[in-house]
């Protein structure tokens, strides 16, 4: 696992808040916006996001990023700018146009189904994931098997937090794994 600096895993712990019962009741949720406001954070942890998709040297190592709705798309679609790549979204039923392959999957709260267009990648593709949050890891699992369904090879997954206290590591195996920020 790579982590961020202290600083700017400091600087994302002041700037996003817990919401007490959002989505529902017992669920705190981690409400990203005041980040995302933040122009020179936003940017910082955009940058650091899209390092996991870089070597030692600087040079870009994968050809596409693949991001999950919701806010997996806030983040993820800068780094593929950022990266010189394009982007693959990964939706909830029936919001792409297109012929989509899907896998179901649990989350903390619920359980819920993913969906990525069928030509999204081309056999091959080195893939970065990024999201949000790593949770329970169900979304994360998720992706990463629509991703080799779709031809794809995982080349990590990098979240701008980590909730260590449930079981996301766990579910995503040994796929590597870049954390800004633990809580």
């Amino acid at each position: 696992m790579t982590t961020a600096p202290a600083d700017l895993s400091a600087l994302i712990d002041g700037l996003v808040r817990d919401v007490e019962d959002f989505p529902k009741a017992g669920v705190t949720f981690k409400d990203i916006t005041p980040l995302l406001d933040d122009h020179a954070a936003f940017t910082q942890v955009v940058q650091a996001l899209a390092a996991a998709g870089r070597d030692a040297s600087g040079q870009v190592v994968v050809d596409k990023v693949v991001g999950m709705e919701a806010r997996g798309f806030i983040l993820a679609a800068p780094v593929a700018l950022a990266l010189g790549v394009g982007f693959v979204p990964v939706r909830k039923p029936g919001k792409l146009p297109w012929e989509t392959r899907s896998v179901d999957y649990d989350l903390e709260y619920g359980q819920e189904t993913l969906q990525m267009h069928t030509d999204a990648l081309t056999e091959g593709d080195r893939v970065l994931v990024i999201d949000d949050v790593l949770a329970t890891g169900g979304t994360a699992a998720a992706t990463a098997t629509l991703v080799q369904q779709g031809g794809g090879v995982l080349h990590g997954l990098a979240v701008l937090m980590e909730l260590s206290f449930l079981p996301g590591r766990a579910a995503i195996g040994d796929l590597p794994l870049t954390v800004l920020h633990v809580v």
